[in-house]
């Protein structure tokens, strides 16, 4: 399965957990993971298991990177 297609499959699980904003495709060390942003890190400890973000998914590691609030912006040439 493409990076991708597991990204989609995964989609609804990762949105739902707290403070997850944008699920995408990017590099570290090299290697293609599935970057998750989230407004803020919290430590593990404060979360229940089922809202930690996996460290791996299907062979893929996650890469967890704090983004802020994400606000769409309206496009001004439309």
């Amino acid at each position: 399965m493409g990076l991708e297609a597991l990204i989609k499959k995964h989609e609804d699980q990762l949105m739902g957990l707290p403070n997850v904003t944008a699920i995408g495709i990017g590099k570290k060390s090299g290697k293609d993971v599935i970057k998750v942003f989230v407004t803020h890190k919290v430590p593990e400890a404060t979360l229940q298991p089922q809202e930690i973000i996996p460290k791996t998914l299907e062979g893929y590691e996650t890469d967890v990177e704090e983004s802020g609030i994400i606000i769409a912006q309206s496009d001004p040439s439309a």
